[in-house]
């Protein structure tokens, strides 16, 4: 029994890598489509904006659009990782509270908004670093202990 259990801890270690390049390129491609679909629609985004009572709806929209489409791509590729989780999680809190929140009745109701999960891979992200398969991890090689 030991055998298998010294085994998997060895094969599990071998994969450290996959977590965090796995939920890079999940939260980034969402990020980019979706800021992409807002930068080609920016009229309709103010719009929406507008609805939900977003202040300066035309500054923000554009934006939003901005940060979504850029940071999805830096998360892609893994460069500033931890730096642009910071106002992709914003946005995503902005969201919850803004287009979400008459979906909120009840406490458990935040766990099934993808916006609420997002913000769950930003902030694992933020702490853990956006592993090896990252351009982080090889511009910062030199400076790790």
């Amino acid at each position: 029994m030991k055998c298998k259990i010294e085994y998997c801890k060895s094969l599990l270690t071998k994969v450290t890598w996959l977590p965090p390049l796995l939920a890079r390129i999940t939260v980034g491609v969402v990020f980019i489509e979706s800021g992409w679909g807002k930068l080609h629609n920016l009229e309709r985004v103010i719009g929406y904006f507008s609805e939900l009572g977003i202040p300066f709806p035309t500054i923000q929209a554009p934006m939003v659009a901005a940060i979504e489409f850029g940071a999805g791509i830096f998360l892609l590729i893994g460069i500033t990782t931890r730096l642009v989780t910071a106002p992709l999680i914003a946005i995503m809190a902005v969201a919850i509270v803004t287009a979400k929140a008459a979906d909120i009745t009840t406490v458990t109701d935040i766990f099934a908004i993808s916006e609420f999960l997002y913000i769950i891979l930003l902030l694992w992200l933020a702490v853990n670093g956006p592993g090896k398969i990252s351009l982080d991890h090889y511009i910062f090689k030199k400076w790790r202990p």
